[in-house]
């Protein structure tokens, strides 16, 4: 067996030379899920609250307390904003879920969504310098169903402490009610990364696409596998940033979505599919293989495996066609066996293949932009901005069929996001107060480079403790005897 560097720097090189390319792709997914298990009972967890103040003496506790604190309390009380300079409200995210779809898993019980919440609060601190609280809730009603209303009441008590909500892994149609409820209903910015994150991320990905095979957005015929949260925004959003609605078509598990879907139109908690309906595939194409002939764009948000997604599928596709299979945590298709089909372009949201396109490229640098500025919400304008800031980062570096995106270690995009959101929430009059771009991305990259230097420290002193070697080993040999 390979010694493993503590890095993870090159997974593949892991496994036994004779392994095919599918059995190291199964291995790899095995090997993350055994050591992720295993480490977060190292630690018990990835996140813990530290003080960012100081003790410099033992009255010190009277002015972070009582009586000094008396002045913060009052001062907050005549000016409820005040509270985003004297607390640390204004640098802090509650990440709220149901778990009712966590990952590709489904229903895991109102705990069981924690492991992603506080992975969601680890990346925004790394990636963006934002402080981030996991808050996985009950949902259930007095019937035993999970109600849209319990979260929109939960997220609306909270509001006071908190200067931005993400929203995660909250099953459809509930999703669509919470979020637009709240969009409009709360004073701080809700957003969805499952929706709005995932749209921004992909339609960033597909700007750069695009840019590689010189083909233009308002062309080119696109077919959305999977009509969740996640591809009903993507959808939004691309006909927002100038598709054609009538090269768009889109697939739930039931069919192509088009006018004469009266199962879709007969539960009205499913109105942002409607309006789907209404708009796009106006020829009525059912069937996936009618639809793929001569599309340019694949765009896979469905069910994780890599058999979803055939073969046969992209052989129908036009000239360099580009295939998004970016179900987590196993991609619908496999690259190597996309690529084989002929796909020009592939992309996933794992980062152990090339051009990830996930979440975690938009959410940190979005949140931290909108809460320096104190928006009141994440416009969809915000979004699309969001999106060409990541693919004109990209872009500027070089773009190639393996580099459509920026990828998580380049610091500066964050940052440079951030900059882009903030300025284009001053421009839609979501902001509280205003500041010039570069002030926002200087600060955005002194917070970011502070949090990593905290985290650094901690290694460096062995607070936070390296892993045992012996929990990497046991990982890679069952992933090696699982698969071979």
């Amino acid at each position: 067996m390979s010694k493993i560097d503590i890095s993870l720097s090159n997974l593949n090189e892991l496994f036994p030379e004779n392994f095919s390319q599918e059995q190291i792709a199964k291995g790899k997914t095995v090997f993350l899920k055994e050591l992720s298990r295993s480490t977060h009972k190292f630690y018990g967890g990835k996140m813990m609250s530290m003080p960012k103040a100081g003790v410099y003496g033992f009255n010190w506790f009277n002015v972070w307390y009582t009586p000094g604190v008396s002045s913060v309390s009052t001062s907050i009380r005549d000016n409820n904003d005040v509270s985003f300079e004297l607390s640390n409200r204004g640098n802090l995210v509650a990440v709220v879920s149901d778990s009712t779809r966590v990952l590709g898993d489904g229903d895991c019980t109102p705990p069981g969504g924690l492991g992603v919440m506080e992975g969601k609060a680890y990346l925004m601190k790394y990636l963006g310098g934002v402080d981030a609280v996991a808050l996985c809730v009950d949902s259930y009603n007095d019937k035993g169903e999970h109600d849209p209303d319990k979260i929109i009441d939960f997220v609306k008590m909270l509001q006071p402490s908190f200067g931005a909500v993400n929203l995660e892994d909250i099953s459809q149609p509930n999703c669509y009610k919470v979020l637009d409820t709240l969009r409009e209903e709360c004073y701080i910015p809700v957003w969805h990364d499952d929706a709005q994150g995932t749209g921004s991320v992909t339609l960033a990905g597909l700007i750069n696409a695009l840019r590689i095979v010189e083909k233009d957005i308002d062309k080119v015929k696109i077919v959305l596998y999977g009509a969740g949260a996640s591809n009903t925004t993507i959808a939004r959003l691309i006909l927002q940033a100038g598709g054609d609605p009538e090269k768009l078509i889109l697939f739930d598990s039931k069919g192509s979505l088009h006018k004469d879907r009266r199962d879709i139109y007969a539960d009205p908690r499913f109105y942002r599919k409607q309006g789907l309906c209404d708009k796009t595939n106006p020829g009525k194409i059912t069937g996936i293989e009618n639809a793929m002939k001569d599309a340019d764009v694949l765009i896979s948000l469905s069910k994780p495996g890599p058999e979803t997604v055939k073969q046969g599928w992209i052989r129908l596709m036009g000239n360099k066609p580009i295939v998004f299979a970016c179900a987590n945590p196993v991609p619908e298709i496999y690259p190597y066996a996309a690529k084989e089909a002929g796909a020009y372009i592939v992309a996933t949201g794992r980062g152990d293949f090339p051009n990830q396109v996930n979440n975690s490229l938009g959410f940190p640098g979005i949140l931290k932009g909108s809460l320096i500025v104190r928006a009141r919400k994440v416009t969809d304008e915000m979004a699309i901005k969001a999106a060409y800031s990541m693919a004109n980062f990209a872009e500027k570096k070089g773009i190639s069929p393996d580099y459509i995106m920026p990828t998580m270690d380049e610091t500066e995009m964050f940052a440079n996001e951030a900059a882009d959101v903030a300025t284009e929430a001053i421009k839609n009059g979501v902001a509280r107060i205003e500041y010039d771009w570069q002030t926002i991305y200087d600060q955005t990259l002194k917070d970011i480079k502070e949090a990593r230097a905290i985290l650094d420290l901690l290694m460096e002193n062995d607070f936070v403790k390296k892993p045992d070697t012996k929990l990497l080993e046991d990982a890679l040999k069952k992933a090696i005897d699982t698969v071979k």
